[in-house]
């Protein structure tokens, strides 16, 4: 049964107390460890970024996401269009589809490809080349690309020039993430001079990932660093729109751009905004990870989550679960760890954590768990739960309504 989401009548989830003890409820049967998707709080999440993006065109980024019939069903809602996967392996496999899948026809990779046999695959075949877009930021990037399959031989390769999106305020140094070394305008235009006049190249989009806007929370703990984040955010979104249309204009000069991409889930207001950008990139907020608890502006509902049993009780006031140490990408912190969700009431024994083998509970409701019972956990990131599942249940009330497999499921691991 393919996977379809209309706007929830209901949000639960804002009901801790009567959300998580039905989807408890619903998957009573299950032996853990399993993963769980609400499909009302999917949806919510769905439309609510289509209402923060203003109308603009939503591409969803499926690292963020990893199950190919949560993607569909996403794609087929109204304002949303095209993925932006992570590696070419991937978006040849999307573009490609199967018998369950329609290939999706508008792949952009995320980040340059120096994976030979991907290039060669698809620039030899017309259906593939036509369907999916290599990032490039430098002319190196074409030449990897040249070595692998001479233009004379191949389709022409659709690419889009990737510009950097970061902040340098002197005072405060580099904010955001190292990725493009093209910053300027200029920078823009030289590369783009380059593509246009190389064979066997389309230049058709162009992208800018501000991490520092889209990936930070703006409303941590604290009032003071709250105010600080939101202050750099406005002015740096401030400095890239200006920037941004610079280099825009600039390459539209030279050559008739499909797209031009930038944002993430945390700046889908500031980046629709300018009149640069035709299209989003997001998925987190599809999912709803617990990073995603502290933004001002939007707060996602928890669509999905995992559950560990607990395994021992090394004491009466203590509750172990098996594994848990599913911790996410970035700098080491205690917010790259699951989050408890439920039952409330608990905390990680310090100098354990989130395990490999187990985690360790303690806290008043951890004295109240016995062996067998269940333990609701959120991770901090969208995608990368996927990585540790074979499927996702799909619960709708106090039901399951189906299970989708994630890339995992399906036998991929694509980095």
């Amino acid at each position: 049964m393919a996977l379809s989401l209309t706007p929830p009548a209901d949000s639960p989830w804002l009901r801790p107390a009567e959300y998580w003890p039905s989807l408890q409820a619903a998957t009573a049967e299950l032996d853990a460890p399993f993963g769980v998707i609400s499909v009302p709080a999917l949806a919510h999440n769905a439309f609510d970024m289509l209402r923060r993006s203003q109308g603009t065109t939503i591409r969803v980024t499926s690292k963020s996401v990893r199950v190919r019939g949560v993607i569909d069903a996403v794609l087929a809602l109204p304002g949303y269009s095209g993925v932006l996967a992570y590696t070419l392996p991937e978006a040849l496999w999307l573009a490609e589809g199967d018998a369950g899948h329609e290939g999706i026809t508008d792949v952009v990779v995320a980040y340059p490809s120096v994976d030979r046999a991907a290039i060669r695959r698809l620039a030899l075949d017309p259906l593939l080349a036509s369907r999916v877009t290599l990032m490039v930021d430098s002319v190196d990037h074409l030449d990897c690309i040249d070595a692998v399959i001479s233009p004379d031989i191949r389709e022409r390769v659709r690419v889009c020039l990737e510009l950097d999106a970061s902040w340098n305020p002197k005072v405060l140094g580099h904010l955001g993430t190292y990725r493009s070394p093209v910053f300027t305008a200029e920078d823009a235009r030289t590369l783009a001079e380059r593509i246009v006049a190389r064979p066997g190249f389309s230049l058709v989009g162009m992208m800018a990932y501000e991490g520092q806007i889209a990936g930070v929370v703006n409303d941590p703990s604290g009032a003071a660093r709250g105010a600080a984040v939101r202050w750099i955010q406005k002015k740096s979104a401030s400095e890239l729109a200006g920037r941004r249309a610079e280099a825009v204009a600039a390459v539209r000069s030279l050559a008739d751009l499909e797209f031009v991409n930038g944002g993430g889930t945390g700046s889908l207001e500031s980046t629709c905004a300018e009149s640069a950008i035709t299209e989003v990139a997001a998925g987190s907020g599809l999912f709803g990870p617990h990073l995603f608890d502290h933004y001002r502006h939007f707060l996602p509902a928890p669509a999905a989550s995992f559950v560990l049993p607990v395994v021992r009780k090394p004491s009466a006031h203590m509750a172990t679960l098996l594994g848990g140490g599913w911790v996410a990408s970035g700098p080491p912190a205690i917010d790259r760890l699951p989050l408890v969700a439920w039952p409330e009431g608990t905390k990680m024994v310090g100098n354990e954590m989130a395990g490999e083998v187990q985690t360790p509970l303690t806290g008043e409701t951890a004295a109240q768990l016995a062996v067998g019972d269940r333990v609701w956990l959120r991770h901090p990131k969208a995608g990368e739960l996927s990585e540790h599942l074979d499927a996702f249940v799909l619960v709708d009330g106090d039901r399951i309504i189906d299970t989708v497999p994630t890339y995992r499921g399906e036998g991929k691991a694509f980095l």
